[in-house]
């Protein structure tokens, strides 16, 4: 498993430029190795130069010591390498010079200029050295040995470290990109993720405000007409016994409506309840796809669900006109079916505007006109001014304000367009225009 960026960073715990203790331990190590090594060969480059032994041994361990740095500086410890080649000293030095210069950050070219460098100064120094050996007598090979010795030697301390080099260079330089990558990944993921919460949340909210419009349609119209109907019940009792019967029949048979159409309702709520306790729990890679289906089920459920109609709506005029509302219909155009969804939102429409008289202007009269047009549908509910202004329903009906954002609301959903407001004449007017597809 690989590591993230910021983990890696935090990584970085060695002291000066290693970024590991055991970095700075592996270069000290190779740095004390090198410099014991050039220690001594200067023993013998001193007596060669003629100069004290101490000399050419501080000479080598300083030279030595230059690996030490070999990370920071790898083009200074391949530059002392070859400088101290001529004295036969350096060996370490310059294959692990060599090395870290080929799996650095360092310009292909500098690399093979500093490899040829070092490759002819062994070559040379080689050639020379097996010559002398020979002349001395101290090699009684052919002629042909010593060329062959200069370019096996120069070969073998040069090629094998810069290919190794190389290596070990791309393949960190692929594992910091794969790291690089799986760290964008991540970052993407995570951001999917939020966005996916966003998303699950939006569904959410509009699940919610569904549901609350839903119920403020069917429980708003019935539990109206049901008050007014009671208070008239209360009011005609005992004058009138054959009124109060009709009455309370209204009564029951709202009581009744309203019921069928919260099941219907609740129904469709239990319904998704499953999937939904089934998605609390997936991975987090899911979320997406759960949030896409429950925004797309909120959409689904709104044009699946058993609902209202505009043959209804002659029904519905009835029962406000039961209520003692004085209210025509009047309808244009050729009446066709529409859509479910389409259907449902011009009668809750209608049924939300007539509810609004009951409750703000009670016994004004009313007028609802249906237009069937050729590409849309327009419905318009316009009530007169009550007869005692300033009155609101004697059957004292609450008003949670929602009404008409909720018709806004559904008819904007579908693209249509929704107007409200008073009427020059003192009357309220509901105006919306739907589209027929």
């Amino acid at each position: 498993m690989t590591v993230t960026g910021e983990e890696h960073a935090e990584g970085l715990t060695g002291p000066w430029w290693w970024a590991r203790w055991r970095s700075a331990v592996l270069d000290g190590s190779l740095a004390l190795v090198s410099a014991v090594e050039c220690g001594a060969e200067g023993v013998p480059f001193a007596r060669d130069a003629g100069i004290p032994v101490a000399v050419g041994v501080v000479f080598g361990v300083i030279a030595g010591s230059v690996l030490l740095v070999r990370r920071k500086w790898p083009i200074a410890v391949v530059l002392v390498a070859i400088a101290i080649t001529p004295a036969q000293m350096g060996f370490l030095l310059g294959v692990v010079g060599l090395y870290t210069l080929a799996a650095c950050e360092v310009p292909r070219r500098v690399i093979g200029a500093l490899a040829g460098m070092s490759l002819v100064g062994t070559a040379v120094v080689t050639f020379v050295r097996v010559r002398q050996d020979m002349a001395r007598g101290d090699l009684t090979l052919g002629d042909w040995f010593v060329p062959f010795a200069a370019v096996t030697t120069a070969l073998g301390l040069t090629a094998p470290p810069v290919l190794l080099g190389l290596y070990v260079g791309a393949r960190r330089r692929l594992m910091e990109s794969l790291r690089e990558r799986a760290d964008s990944l991540e970052r993407e993921l995570q951001l999917l993720a939020e966005r996916a919460e966003e998303r699950a949340e939006w569904a959410r909210n509009e699940e919610r405000t569904r549901i609350a419009r839903e119920m403020h349609d069917v429980v708003a119209h019935r539990v109206s007409l049901m008050v007014v109907h009671a208070a008239a019940l209360q009011a005609v009792a005992r004058k009138d016994p054959e009124k109060a019967v009709r009455n309370a029949a209204l009564v029951g048979d709202m009581g009744r409506q309203a019921l069928t159409e919260l099941r219907e309702m609740l129904g469709v709520l239990r319904a998704g309840e499953d999937p939904v306790r089934r998605g609390s729990g997936v991975p987090l890679a899911a979320v997406g796809e759960a949030a896409a289906a429950a925004a797309s089920r909120v959409a689904e459920v709104d044009g699946s669900v058993d609902g209202p109609c505009l043959s209804e709506l002659e029904e519905l005029v009835g029962q406000s006109a039961a209520a003692g509302m004085v209210v025509d219909l009047s309808v244009e155009g050729e009446v066709r079916s529409y859509a479910a969804v389409v259907e449902q939102t011009a009668y809750r429409v209608v049924q939300e505007a007539l509810t609004n008289v009951h409750k703000h202007a009670a016994g004004a009269k009313t007028h609802v006109r249906l237009a069937h047009r050729v590409s849309e549908i327009a419905m318009q509910v316009e009530n007169e001014p009550p007869p005692e202004p300033g009155s609101a329903s004697s059957a004292g009906l609450p008003s949670g304000g929602n009404g008409l954002v909720g018709m806004r609301e559904r008819v904007a959903a579908l693209g249509g367009v929704f107007v409200s407001g008073p009427t020059d004449a003192g009357g309220f007017r509901v105006s919306a225009v739907i589209p027929a597809a």
